[in-house]
């Protein structure tokens, strides 16, 4: 029985071992999370010094998270860490596509594909999102060039056709996505068929008032044809 109990204090070991470890990567898993949303925001808002910020900050908790899970593989694969770890792809992408910057690559993140995609997907979400604030302002190229992003991610992801156990979930996110591109592309058609409406307005103004005097009145001439 003494050998039984050796056994179990170094299980018990082993296990305060992993639950400290499980708790610093909680805490460090809202911490990038936290950064993450803040250098989104600040993207949207276009304050690139803050948003510069907010992704070094990121980028520090999340190389700290791999290391202190690097004896620990399974606490590395749960749930909990590669969600954080998906908010820090989706916000270094989100970033850099606003910004007209090139993507990152999984390498460069530090990030396994599975997680690297499902982060790309939630992207989609995001440049929906800058989409429809330029065009709150009217239609622009910029939205167009935005759309043409959201396509090239979902042409990618829609490609990965594996199991679910695989790519964790992301047939799902696919779909999601397809669902906001063809909103956005809605939005945008409608609201350069708007602006086309305003500019053939705008010309038959301009042809009304190029028919008018500079009393307001129609200057056109009149025919009158006298009976005979």
């Amino acid at each position: 029985m003494h050998k039984l109990e050796s056994i179990a204090e170094q299980i018990r070991h082993d296990f305060d071992a992993r639950t400290a470890a499980r708790d610093k990567a909680l805490a460090a898993a809202r911490q990038l999370t936290r950064a993450c949303s803040l250098a989104i925001r600040a993207a949207h808002r276009l304050e690139t010094e803050g948003m510069a910020d907010q992704l070094n900050e990121a980028g520090s908790l999340a190389e700290a998270l791999r290391a202190e899970l690097k004896n620990y593989p399974d606490l590395y694969h749960a749930g909990y860490t590669q969600d954080a770890l998906k908010e820090f792809v989706e916000a270094n992408a989100t970033c850099a596509l606003i910004q007209g910057q090139a993507l990152p690559t999984p390498g460069q993140l530090g990030v396994g594909g599975a997680t690297y995609l499902n982060g790309l997907a939630e992207v989609v979400g995001e440049l929906r999102r800058r989409t429809l604030d330029i065009l709150r302002h009217g239609y622009s190229q910029e939205a167009e060039r935005l759309l043409g992003l959201m396509d090239d991610i979902y042409g990618v992801l829609v490609s990965m056709d594996y199991p679910d156990a695989i790519t964790n979930g992301l047939r799902r996110q696919t779909d999601v996505a397809r669902s906001i591109i063809e909103k956005t592309r809605g939005d945008i058609t409608f609201s350069l068929r708007g602006e086309h409406l305003e500019q053939s307005i705008g010309k038959l103004i301009d042809q009304l008032n190029d028919g008018r005097g500079d009393d307001g009145k129609s200057t056109g001439t009149f025919i009158v044809h006298e009976d005979e």
